[in-house]
């Protein structure tokens, strides 16, 4: 079954989420009924749909499903000793379901992870709106300032208290006061991150109720109407998290938002997204929707599709699907492996299964140069697997490098989607499946729109790129004068023009305006087509008139750079 697809759902039992305890609008706490309703559906062992009558239904934390996961990109022993998830919503070991919301709005309370959809298959989530009752990422509008002073009006959904003048946020469950901050203009939808202001305050003086005055040891000049978000950092959550499932789709649901990463998949396969709409409900006046990422996909296969959706007001990159490396410790046998996660937000999930085929990398060039399959993989520690492969190692094996699992590689189309107040990059990518990338439309990202990475000594993203077409998007100035508008960057440190790490990349048909930006730079990659793309100049800059100062290029070959237009707009 594809449930996205035009199915034929009259062989599907209907089930009501009413039916099993819960009233809409009635602000009572609808988790055990969508416990009840969930159990009632693996009963009766045929296809379901899940119905929820329209309306607002609220999930508190005292009665959800309480499991560790080991989530990647999420937090490390030290910020999150504990892994165990408050799960909202918990779909575990369900086939041919479909969560159909009819318009309604689940509130959630706490912090709170929506949904886990683990081991499933055939599940298909539509119609629906998810949003927190109190986000964990807090706003403030700035109304003036003085010599020493900030004077800021805080958000009705975002709550403080004030001790000796001292400033602290709270909720349900949370508190604090330190972490990540970013400055939002509403006069053109753009956000950057910023250092947190608050971390340096003298002390707060509660004017009226949410009127601070915020003191400092010198004069800040934060421009009346700015906004300032603020967050603790630490991703003990995320927004929904898909783990060893099949054919996961989900239509017409928005997401307003989501604690820690956002929808994050580990080891999935078939995953489509068409009409999300990740962006703040009108209604609440916040301009927040994600903590950290919106879709983070990790160690997937099959198709990856993102249509149609909407992608505003992150506080990271609003797409993001990539492998992980594992560093290769030492070899106890002729065909054994210690092998380690290397970055410390990393680690703790099966990484791989008996089966599951993997690629020696360099450390140092990101090269291949041999192939394994698994035969056993067991956990010596959360940190450290002993791999047993069922060919001996190969020689040469050097200290830093690294080992990729191979066998959980996506295509991926993203297409017909908006990407809007984004702090960071638009969408990472590194994966050697093939991609597109096309008809999108990315404003004013403060760093690329578009990133290829692929690294084994900072965040260890795996991999290379050997098929990625970006065709006919509009990029309205992203980027600046360190991040290119289009980034290609492997984080080589050995760069052989004779060995790329990427390649097959073709940039055609874009319309891309800039002020200061690169529109392309790329690095140790073969096949580079950029044709037939349109660019606009904002400003008279001294430094970018042709193509020769628009591309820089870095040990790449087999490049065709050819009819492009470039227009000054001044």
């Amino acid at each position: 079954m594809q449930p996205t697809d035009s199915a034929n759902f009259s062989n599907y039992t209907i089930i009501r989420l009413t039916d099993y305890g819960v009233k809409p609008d009635s602000g009572e706490d609808a988790t055990p009924a969508m416990k009840r309703a969930i159990e009632a559906a693996l009963q009766l062992r045929c296809p379901i749909i899940l119905e929820c009558p329209a309306g607002r239904y609220d999930f508190y934390p005292e009665q959800a499903t309480r499991l560790p996961y080991y989530i990647t990109n999420t937090a490390s022993e030290s910020e999150n000793p504990d892994v165990t998830k408050t799960i909202g919503i918990l779909l575990k070991g369900v086939k041919k379901l479909v969560l159909e919301g009819n318009g309604s709005l689940f509130i959630f309370h706490g912090k709170q992870t929506m949904f886990v959809i683990d081991a499933c298959d055939d599940i298909l989530i539509r119609n629906l709106h998810t949003d927190f009752a109190q986000p964990t990422v807090v706003e403030m509008t700035v109304e003036g300032h003085g010599t020493d002073y900030l004077d800021v009006r805080v958000h009705a959904d975002s709550h403080y208290e004030i001790a000796e003048g001292q400033l602290n946020w709270v909720g349900k469950g949370w508190n604090f006061l330190e972490g990540p901050m970013q400055e939002f203009n509403p006069d053109n939808n753009t956000t950057w991150r910023i250092d947190n202001l608050l971390e340096t305050a003298v002390k707060t003086v509660e004017l009226e109720p949410r009127l601070l005055r915020i003191y400092f040891e010198f004069t800040p000049d934060k421009i009346r109407g700015r906004i300032l978000q603020t967050r603790d950092g630490v991703r003990d959550q995320v927004g929904a998290f898909v783990h060893r499932s099949r054919n996961i789709s989900w239509d017409n649901v928005g997401m307003h938002f989501m604690h820690g990463l956002g929808i994050v998949g580990q080891f999935s396969e078939d995953l489509s997204f068409n009409a999300m709409e990740m962006a703040p409900r009108p209604e609440t006046g916040r301009t927040v929707t994600a903590f950290a990422d919106f879709i983070h996909l990790m160690g997937c296969r099959g198709k990856i599709k993102v249509n149609q959706s909407r992608f505003i007001g992150g506080h990271d990159d609003p797409i993001n699907v990539h492998g992980t490396y594992l560093g290769i410790i030492s070899n106890p046998a002729l065909n054994q492996l210690l092998v380690r996660f290397m970055h410390h937000q990393s680690y703790g999930f099966e990484a791989f299964i008996p089966g599951d085929e993997l690629d020696f990398v360099r450390g140092d060039s990101l090269i291949p140069y041999e192939s394994n399959k698994v035969k056993s993989a067991e956990f010596v520690n959360p940190r450290e697997i002993l791999l047993t492969l069922e060919q001996p190692i190969p020689e040469g094996v050097k200290p830093g490098d690294v080992v990729e699992n191979v066998t959980w590689i996506p295509e991926v189309e993203i297409s017909d989607n908006y990407f809007a107040s984004i702090p960071t990059r638009g969408v990472l990518i590194t994966t050697r499946g093939k991609v597109v990338i096309e008809h999108n439309l990315f404003e004013h990202m403060t760093m690329s729109a578009i990133s290829v990475a692929d690294d084994a000594a900072s965040w260890y993203e795996s991999g290379c790129v050997k098929d990625l077409t970006i065709r006919s998007n509009r990029f309205i100035e992203c980027g600046n004068s360190e991040h290119p508008v289009i980034y290609i960057a492997p984080e080589n440190t050995s760069v052989n023009i004779a060995e790329p790490v990427h390649h097959n990349i073709f940039i055609e048909g874009n319309f891309i305006q800039t002020s200061d930006a690169l529109v392309l730079h790329a690095k140790s990659t073969n096949s580079i087509s950029f044709k037939h793309n349109e660019v606009v100049l904002i400003g008279d800059s001294a430094r970018l008139k042709s193509m020769d100062d628009l591309i820089h290029l870095t040990a790449c070959s087999a490049v065709v750079i050819a009819d492009n237009s470039i227009t000054l707009k001044l």
